[in-house]
C-alpha cells in the first residue's frame, strides 16, 4: 500500500509556530483523510526549524467506490401533472444523473424525490494533490507573514517542497504571485553540518535520509537526546537541573541536530538571588541552570545551552554565550544593588505613576482598594490585632516591587523580588513571604499560598480585579479573557478550598477559609458602584453568576465530580442552594466530594429511591425547605396507620443527627440517619400498613405531605436528590 511524504522547507521557523503546526497537523491530517474516505496505517508528523513534514503509510491506491442515497425536493414540487418541474431537473443535474434515475418515496414528512448515486473512487494521488495546499495554507499561528509578491501568508517563506507517493514525485505547485514552489524529491540537510542537497529516493526513506544530512526530524528524538546529554553534563559538574517544560519544548524546536555546550560564569554573581540567575538563564537566554542539588535553592556557576552547530566548536560557542550571560548578570547585579539602596516602602509613591487600568486609576489606588478588602476579610475571620497588622502591612507593600529596576527588567520576578527587598528592609518574615505568595496560584496546578497573610492578600487582590473589571463591563466572553478573570476566580476559590480531607469526605486538617464570598462581593461591588457611579445590583448579580459557574467548573474538572452531583449541590436555578454555595464555599466542596464518595461505594443507592420518591411527592405540598422539626408541622392525631407514627418518630430522631452534620460538615452523620430511616419510609409507601399520601381529606393529605417534605428537607441539607441521576 502506498506511502506518502510531504515536506515543506522554509526559512527558520519560530519555535512556537513549529510546535503549534505539528499539533495541528497531527489532528487535522487524519481528519482530512477520513473526510475523503481514505484509510491509513499511520500518520507521523515531523518538524525542525527549517521544515514541517508528514509521512503517511498504508494508503489505498484509490478511494473505494461508494453508493449514496440522496434526498431531493418534495415530490409535489418536483413533478406536476406527472411531468418533471425545474426543481426535478435541477436536482438531477446537480447529482449528475438522468431524470429517469429519480425515484419518489414516502417519508414521515410526505413523498420526496430520491436518487441512488454511484460515485467511483478517485486515485489517491489526485486527492492528495488537492489536499496538500489546504494542509499548508490552513495552518494557524501568530504573526504570519507575506512572502514574495502574492497574498500567501505563512510563518516564514517557503523555499522547497517534497511530495513523494512511494518513489514517484507527486506534482504539486504552490503559487504566490510571480513566485512558485514546485514539488520534487530534493531536500536540504543541516545548514552548517551538511549544506548539500539531499535526494530522497522514496517516501519511506525520509527519516534516514535526513539523518544522513545531520537532521533529526523527530521532535521526541531530539528531546530525548537533549535530556540525555544535559543530564550527563550536569552529572559531570556534580549538580542537578530542571527540564522546564516550556524551555525544553522551545530548545527542541530551535535545533535540528542538538549538542550540549557547557559554559561558566564568575562566582561573584552567585551573590544574586538564585531566582534572578535562573530567570536570566531560562527566560532570557534559554539556558539550563545547574543547581547544587535537587532542592534548587543554591546554584552553581555553570549553565548548559543547546547548540545547533558543530560539537568541535563547543568551546568557541561557550565563550560567546559566557560573554552574553556575563553582561546580563552584570545588569541584574546593578539593578539589585540599586534597588537595595532604599527601603521597599519608598517605592510606593512611584506606584501612583503606574496605571492599573485606564478607567480605574493607578496601581497605588488599587493597593488602597485591596487594603480595604483585606480588612473586610480579616473582619470575617475574626483575626487578632497582631495578625491584622501583618495583613495590612503586606497588602500595602504587595505591589511595591513592580516599580523596582529588577522587576521592570524581569517582570517574571514580581513578588519574588518583593519578598527579597522586604526582608532586606527589615519587614516581618510573614509579611515578606505574603508579598511573594499573593501571586499564587499563577495557574492551574500551581502551588497555593501557605501562610494566612498571603492567602488574604491573594484573595483581596483578585476580588478587586474581578469586581472592578466586571464593573467596567469587560466580562469574559467565549475564549476571550484578556484580564485572566477566570484564572483569578479559580485561584481565589482554590485558596478558600485549601484543605486536607479523609476518605469519607470529612475535613480533618482545616486549611481552607470560612469566608462568606457572597457578602464580600456585595460589599466590594457596592463600594465600586458608589465610587464609579455604576449599578450595584446588576454588578452583584453578574459576579455571583460568574463565581457559581467557576465553582461548577472546578468541581467537575479539578475535583472530578459527576455533573449531576454538582447540580445536586449547586441546584438547578435553585436560589437557596446558590446562595448557600457562595456563603460557604467549604461546605459546597465537602458536600460534592462526599456525594461522589458515597456514589462510588454504593451508599447512595441505599437511600436514593426513598429520598427521591419522597422529594417528588413533597413537591405537591406547601412545606418550606428549611423546616426540619416535625413537632410543629405534623399532627400525630391525624395518623391512621402505624407506618405514619413510625415515620414521625424516625424523623424526630433524625433531627439531632442532621443538625450535627450541618454544624460539623460531617455529612456521614446525615447519610447514616437517612439509611436508618429508609426501611421505615418504604413501609410507609409499600408496607402492609402503607398509606395513600394524596388522601381525599385535605388535612390528612397535608399531614402526610409534610412528613415527606421533612424527609426531603433533611436530605436537602446534603443535596437536591431530584437532580441526581440514578446509577444504572
Amino acid at each position: 500500500m502506498p506511502g506518502f511524504l510531504l515536506e515543506v522547507g522554509t526559512e527558520e521557523l519560530p519555535a512556537s509556530f513549529l510546535s503549534g503546526a505539528i499539533t495541528q497537523w497531527r489532528s487535522r491530517i487524519p481528519q482530512s483523510l477520513v473526510a475523503n474516505i481514505l484509510t491509513s496505517e499511520s500518520v507521523e508528523v515531523y518538524g525542525t526549524p527549517r521544515r514541517l513534514a508528514v509521512l503517511i503509510t498504508g494508503l489505498p491506491s484509490r478511494q473505494p467506490d461508494r453508493e449514496e442515497e440522496i434526498k431531493g425536493p418534495p415530490a409535489q414540487a418536483a413533478f406536476k401533472d406527472g411531468q418533471p418541474t425545474q426543481a426535478a431537473v435541477g436536482f438531477a443535474k446537480r447529482q449528475g444523473v438522468e431524470l429517469e434515475a429519480l425515484e419518489v418515496r414516502p417519508t414521515d414528512k410526505g413523498e420526496f424525490v430520491f436518487v441512488q448515486k454511484k460515485t467511483p473512487g478517485r486515485p489517491v494521488a489526485e486527492i492528495l494533490t488537492e489536499l496538500v495546499p489546504e494542509w499548508i495554507y490552513n495552518l494557524e499561528g501568530k504573526r504570519l507573514m507575506r512572502w514574495g509578491d502574492g497574498d500567501v501568508r505563512f510563518s516564514r517563506p517557503i523555499r522547497w517542497l517534497v511530495a513523494l507517493l512511494d518513489e514517484a514525485i507527486l506534482p504539486i505547485e504552490l503559487v504566490n504571485g510571480s513566485l512558485s514552489v514546485k514539488s520534487d524529491r530534493i531536500s536540504y540537510g543541516h545548514r552548517v553540518l551538511h549544506p548539500e542537497l539531499l535526494t530522497i529516493p522514496q517516501a519511506s526513506d525520509y527519516v534516514n535520509t535526513l539523518r544522513s544530512g545531520y537532521v533529526i526530524v523527530t521532535p521526541q528524538e531530539r528531546e530525548n537526546t537533549i535530556k540525555e546529554e544535559v543530564g550527563q553534563a550536569v552529572k559531570n559538574l556534580g549538580g542537578s537541573t530542571v527540564f522546564y517544560p516550556e524551555l525544553l519544548e522551545e530548545v527542541v524546536n530551535l535545533v535540528e541536530y542538538p549538542s550540549v555546550v557547557v559554559g561558566k560564569f564568575e562566582d561573584d554573581f552567585l551573590k544574586l538571588p538564585t531566582q534572578v540567575i535562573t530567570e536570566v538563564m531560562v527566560t532570557h537566554q534559554r539556558y539550563f541552570p545547574v543547581f547544587k542539588d535537587g532542592y534548587q535553592q543554591e546554584i552553581l556557576p555553570y549553565f548548559i545551552t543547546i547548540s545547533n552547530g558543530k560539537k568541535e566548536k563547543s568551546d568557541i560557542i561557550a565563550v560567546g554565550n559566557e560573554r552574553v550571560i556575563r553582561a546580563r548578570l552584570a545588569d541584574a547585579k546593578f539593578f539589585f544593588t540599586s534597588d537595595l539602596s532604599k527601603p521597599l516602602e519608598s517605592f510606593l509613591t512611584l506606584l501612583e505613576k503606574v496605571t492599573f487600568q485606564e478607567d480605574l486609576g493607578s496601581v497605588r489606588a488599587k493597593v488602597d482598594r485591596i487594603i480595604k478588602i483585606a480588612e473586610r476579610i480579616s473582619d470575617q475571620l475574626g483575626l487578632e490585632e497582631e495578625q491584622r497588622q501583618k495583613v495590612q502591612r503586606a497588602t500595602l507593600l504587595c505591589k511595591a516591587d513592580l516599580v523596582t529596576q529588577m522587576v521592570f527588567e524581569f517582570p517574571e520576578l514580581q513578588g519574588i523580588m518583593g519578598e527579597k527587598y522586604a526582608v532586606a528592609s527589615g519587614e516581618d518574615a510573614e509579611v515578606a513571604r505574603a508579598i511573594r505568595e499573593h501571586y499564587l496560584p499563577a495557574g492551574a496546578g500551581d502551588i497555593l499560598p501557605s501562610l494566612l497573610t498571603g492567602k488574604i492578600v491573594a484573595i483581596a487582590d483578585r476580588l478587586d480585579t474581578l469586581v472592578c473589571i466586571f464593573g467596567l463591563g469587560l466580562i469574559p466572553t467565549g475564549s476571550s479573557d484578556p484580564f485572566a478573570l477566570r484564572r483569578a476566580a479559580n485561584g481565589l476559590i482554590s485558596i478558600i478550598w485549601l484543605a486536607i480531607l479523609t476518605e469519607n469526605g470529612r475535613v480533618t486538617k482545616e486549611g481552607g477559609l470560612k469566608l462568606n464570598l457572597s457578602q464580600l462581593l456585595e460589599q466590594i461591588a457596592t463600594d465600586f458602584s458608589s465610587t464609579f457611579n455604576k449599578d450595584a445590583e446588576s454588578l452583584i448579580s453578574t459576579l455571583k453568576d460568574f463565581f457559581l459557574q467557576r465553582i461548577r467548573t472546578l468541581l467537575q474538572e479539578e475535583k472530578q465530580i459527576d455533573y449531576d452531583l454538582v447540580n445536586a449541590v449547586l441546584g438547578e436555578n435553585d436560589e437557596e442552594y446558590q446562595a448557600r454555595a457562595l456563603e460557604n464555599l467549604l461546605d459546597v466542596r465537602d458536600r460534592a466530594l462526599y456525594l461522589q464518595q458515597i456514589r462510588r461505594d454504593c451508599t447512595l443507592d441505599k437511600i436514593y429511591e426513598t429520598v427521591n420518591r419522597s422529594t417528588r411527592l413533597a413537591a405537591q405540598g406547601d412545606l418550606d425547605t428549611a423546616q426540619l422539626d416535625p413537632t410543629s408541622v405534623v399532627n400525630p392525631q391525624l395518623f391512621q396507620k402505624p407506618s405514619e407514627s413510625a415515620f414521625y418518630d424516625a424523623l424526630v430522631q433524625l433531627v439531632p443527627q442532621t443538625q450535627a452534620a450541618q454544624q460539623s460538615r460531617n455529612y456521614q452523620l446525615l447519610v447514616a440517619g437517612l439509611e436508618t430511616i429508609a426501611p421505615t419510609v418504604s413501609k410507609f409507601f409499600d408496607g402492609a400498613d402503607s398509606v395513600l399520601v394524596i388522601d381525599p381529606d385535605p388535612d390528612i393529605k397535608r399531614n402526610r405531605l409534610n412528613l415527606l417534605g421533612l424527609l426531603r428537607n433533611h436530605a436537602r441539607v446534603l443535596a437536591d436528590f431530584g437532580a441526581i441521576v440514578k446509577n444504572l
